[in-house]
């Protein structure tokens, strides 16, 4: 089975074709990523305008990869195509319209059936998307979820059948890399990264003050971040400390709380699998007990 996929939850415009779930065999992406940098953040009117400009290419181009796949007609894709997917939400509403229009338009121009996707779950089943000589993921599972905009653990308990464990409470993990970025001077854009980049290249003592673990003996699967972002912002007004250690002090007290909350659902659960999905699942750090 073939499934086309359109993404638009942000300010980026992706398309994907997928085989039986499992297998990417065309992809084709576009950002706005230049024009976010200069406001220093996403402008969701300026994301969605460029998304109405970028989905006709993206979905074009993706259709020509798929076809040079196949070996077939780019014209003769769309017959190959079993269903078209689209994300639904979570995400910016403008832009969100642009991905649900376009795969509405198609699925009703190719009589092809639309399936609307959770871009949440979306992180999740990335997981099942699967190279050469790596097994399938077993279920059950518990998987975290931690992006810009969401840090959720989330039990599968089979296809379908999701429980939702616990969650922020206010910033996600993602969130605050960025605005704790931006804190110290290391990006106004998406700082996150480069952040974690100095945390990691940081080889001087271990910053004397320790920053708070929020949340992290309670029994909950909660978590809690903004107060994080507070005491980092004390630790810069003291002007008495290198900003790459503050960087290095913050990523582990956020990783400590990732790692110590994520293992305690696992072990509950009794799950022999964990997955990770979203983009602050690819930070380098690693907790000695994952």
């Amino acid at each position: 089975m073939l499934i086309m996929a359109i993404e638009t939850s942000c300010d980026e415009t992706a398309c994907a074709v997928v085989e039986d779930g499992v297998k990417e065999i065309a992809t084709a992406i576009a950002t706005s990523a230049e024009l976010h940098q200069k406001t220093g953040g996403i402008v969701p009117e300026v994301a969605a305008r460029k998304q109405v400009e970028y989905i006709t290419p993206v979905i074009e181009l993706c259709m020509k990869k798929a076809a040079d796949h196949l070996r077939i007609d780019t014209e003769n894709v769309k017959n190959h195509i079993d269903a078209l997917a689209v994300t639904v939400g979570p995400g910016l509403i403008g832009s969100l319209l642009v991905g649900v229009e376009a795969a509405k338009t198609l699925a009703l121009a190719w009589s092809k059936p639309l399936i609307p996707v959770n871009h949440l779950v979306g992180h999740i089943y990335a997981n099942f998307l699967l190279q050469e000589g790596i097994k399938p993921p077993v279920l059950p599972a518990v998987a975290l979820v931690v992006s810009g905009g969401h840090t959720d653990i989330i039990l599968l308990k089979d296809h379908g059948r999701l429980e939702y464990l616990g969650g922020t409470l206010d910033d996600a993990a993602g969130e605050s890399f960025d605005k704790v970025a931006r804190l110290l001077n290391m990006g106004s854009y998406l700082g996150g990264s480069a952040l974690a980049k100095n945390a990691d290249l940081y080889t001087g003592p271990n910053l004397p003050e320790k920053l708070p673990r929020a949340l992290l003996h309670e029994t909950t699967y909660n978590f809690s971040f903004s107060g994080l972002k507070t005491a980092v912002k004390r630790l810069v007004d003291k002007n008495m400390y290198e900003h790459s250690a503050i960087a290095k002090e913050f990523q582990e007290a956020v990783i400590e709380v990732l790692v110590n909350k994520t293992l305690k659902a696992v072990q509950a659960t009794g799950v022999t699998t964990l997955l990770l999905g979203g983009g602050v699942s690819a930070n380098n750090k690693r907790d000695p007990r994952a």
